[in-house]
């Protein structure tokens, strides 16, 4: 059997290395139509007649104006512009047997000729998938571009998903080639392949085959697969490929109804890949190579974007976490390859956060009181100026003293940029991350916006704020109340083609003029600063015709009670609002289910208030008086600050266990699944509501 290290030499030494829209509100000037038309005069587009499509072999119309004129390009074009300028340079390092293996640009562009070899030798048909099951690893990312060289699709499916989930992504995007991870993936895709007409052929990259199928191939096997396809006939569909095709599909989490598999073209992911990626300062490797771990969900456009594509554009070095990332191996990895910049979602960030209140609690007297002066300078030192060189002394004695060495622990030592998107984030987490001077970039954007479309970094910084829209994109903001909220409508290259087999879908989430809506609400300051107020679909219409954003009070309740982990607001159709609230507590590191055992932090809120309570069980159903007492005083404080009666919670009750992805409640970037918790907690939400 072929190892890693002879497939990378295998494929090292066996390969080589009209669709214009200009609609917007105004019409372009006779300068802006000769810059366009020059853009576009030496660029082969295929024909399309709309700036959408539900077909996954169609085309689209691509948004070029004189905010973002440049020459719209292929994923393999794209690929040939880096390897010629940073062939040389490491990657991709994947941590085998204890030790970091890399791969140079010019290495790994040859092993995704050779992968995209053998999936033409397996059958893959243009424009069907090849869905990827599986953590993130060199073998995701040579599937995902060697499939689009192959004319096929890349389709990530999430590693969380349950047999009949991965079915009805499988078959959606009608993958002729199912890639996995393991057996515990396989597994999944053995029970539902009678169900995949268009299956055909299985790839397993990690570990041995248990069990030999038929069309079942390991990852040696399957690379080797395509050596008698001439390098003519995948440079033959390599160059008939067009930018304003598709390339990628994302499927939606199904927070509010059925996944919808977006489709991004050539051109929404090289373009997106250049520009946002330089909004929040990333450089390109000839000035400096940035490097990052690679641990949230591919199948995610965030990570997708960030990991693989912005990777490729500017010549990053990416490592590749453990798949236990998420249950405690992270910081190992960090600390391992201190990465100049690194994105997390807000539950990463919050979960750092607990980790570094637990190692503070545990410290002696004197440390503990140097530690905490340390990150309330640093938090005072960040909020009075954004800038380096305007901090006071005392914020550089904390820094060099405490503050550096609580980053180095986290593997922060090297990090200058800090990104986080996908979900709210907590105005506590970011004051305590501000503290050891970890200053979070939000972005704000949709698998539909290709990822950002808007960015936050070094130059456009703001507490709370998203930042500023990307250059070259633009927004707007529809039906506007009194206080200039409106639904965040999105205009640019980044803007996708359309669901596919979904015309319904697709034609709602354009406005007449082709905007995207996000159903997201917003506002915008006098800078162009975003800020998030809500979403269309979440806003809580009581019986009384209130209209009530539901994050605003349930991140007020949990600034408020740092016991609580989840609060979810509850009021549409109802006479008055209600609120479920969980506890922090231990989560399972193998199943990631909550325990009943309240976290370190829990515990020390308990003990403060004189509560002996040590899980989650001595105190639902009111069993602990006093923390039952603190909870209702948080409640009413928040209540304090409701701009009417009807903002009042007026019932809220503890739940036995705390949301998760297993449990369903949360979606695999931990947002909340509003709907799943509504019937899961039916009973206890019309316990509310009885006369």
């Amino acid at each position: 059997m072929l190892h890693w290290s002879h497939v990378v030499h295998w494929c090292s030494s066996n390969t080589r290395a009209g669709a214009l829209s200009t609609h917007r509100l105004c019409p372009l000037s006779y300068t802006e139509k000769k810059c366009v038309e020059g853009v576009l005069a030496g660029v082969s587009l295929a024909p399309a007649q709309s700036l959408w499509t539900t077909e996954a072999s169609g085309s689209v119309q691509l948004r070029i104006d004189e905010l973002c004129p440049q020459e719209p390009i292929t994923v393999h074009q794209m690929f040939m512009n880096s390897v010629q300028k940073y062939g040389n340079l490491p990657a991709l390092a994947s941590k085998r047997k204890d030790k970091w293996e890399k791969i140079t640009f010019s290495e790994y562009y040859n092993c995704c000729r050779m992968a995209a070899r053998s999936f033409l030798k397996l059958g893959l048909e243009r424009f069907h998938s090849v869905a990827i099951l599986g953590f993130n690893s060199a073998e995701w990312f040579i599937s995902a571009v060697g499939a689009i060289f192959a004319g096929g699709l890349t389709t990530g499916i999430y590693t969380t998903n349950s047999p009949e989930a991965c079915l009805y992504v499988a078959s959606n995007s009608r993958a002729n080639i199912i890639v996995v991870d393991n057996q515990k993936q396989l597994d999944k895709i053995l029970q539902i392949k009678d169900n995949l007409p268009n299956l055909k052929a299985i790839v397993q990259y990690s570990g041995s085959l248990q069990k030999k199928f038929p069309n079942l191939y390991s990852w040696e096997e399957f690379m080797g697969l395509g050596l008698d396809i001439p390098d003519k006939a995948l440079d033959d569909i390599i160059s008939s490929q067009k930018a304003n095709q598709c390339c990628v599909l994302i499927y939606t989490s199904g927070t509010t109804g059925i996944p919808k598999g977006v489709m991004l073209s050539h051109d929404n992911i090289t373009w997106t890949a250049h520009h946002a990626s330089r909004a929040g300062d990333m450089q390109p490797a000839e000035i400096k190579q940035e490097s990052l771990v690679s641990y949230l969900p591919l199948s995610h456009i965030a990570a997708q974007i960030y990991d693989l594509w912005t990777g490729i554009q500017w010549g990053e070095l990416v490592y590749f976490a453990q798949p236990d990332a998420l249950k405690g191996s992270l910081v190992g990895t960090l600390r391992e390859a201190t990465p100049s910049s690194h994105m997390g979602v807000p539950r990463v960030w919050e979960k750092i956060m607990e980790k570094v209140k637990q190692e503070i609690s545990r410290c002696a007297y004197l440390k503990r009181k140097l530690v905490t002066w340390a990150i309330s300078v640093g938090l005072e030192a960040n909020q009075k100026c954004t800038k380096d060189e305007e901090r006071s002394f005392l914020f550089t004695l904390a820094n060099s003293l405490v503050l550096e060495k609580l980053r180095a622990e986290l593997g922060f030592s090297c990090c200058q940029k800090f990104f986080t998107g996908a979900a709210p984030l907590g105005s506590d987490t970011v004051q305590f991350l501000l503290g050891l001077n970890i200053r979070l970039y939000e972005a704000y954007g949709m698998s539909e916006s290709t990822g950002p479309h808007f960015m936050s970094g070094p130059e456009t910084y703001k507490l709370s704020s998203c930042g500023k829209v990307l250059p070259g994109c633009r927004h707007k903001l529809a039906n506007t109340d009194a206080d200039g909220c409106g639904e965040i409508c999105l205009w640019g290259r980044n803007v996708f083609m359309g669901y596919v087999n979904m015309e319904d879908k697709t034609v709602e989430a354009f406005d007449e003029d082709g905007w995207l809506r996000s159903g997201d609400l917003g506002k915008a300051d006098e800078e162009g600063f975003l800020y998030i107020t809500g979403r269309i679909k979440e806003l809580i219409i009581t019986a009384g015709g209130e209209n009530v954003p539901p994050i605003p009070i349930e991140d007020a309740v949990k600034r408020e009670l740092p016991i609580i982990s989840n609060a979810m607001l509850i009021g549409d159709k109802r006479k008055f609002l209600s609120m479920l609230l969980t506890l922090k507590c231990v989560t399972n590191i193998e199943t990631m289910e909550p325990t009943d055992d309240l976290s370190s932090e829990a515990v020390e809120y308990c003990q403060q208030l004189g509560s002996q309570a040590t899980k989650v069980s001595d105190i639902t159903g009111g069993k602990d008086k006093l923390v039952n007492k603190a909870i209702q005083e948080g409640i009413a404080r928040v209540n304090a600050q409701a701009i009417s009666n009807a903002q009042r919670i007026q019932k809220w009750t503890i739940l036995k266990k705390d949301f998760s992805v297993p449990g369903g409640e949360l979606g695999p970037t931990m947002k909340l699944r509003r709907p799943v918790v509504l019937k899961k907690h039916n009973d206890e939400i019309e316990t509310f509501y009885r006369e």
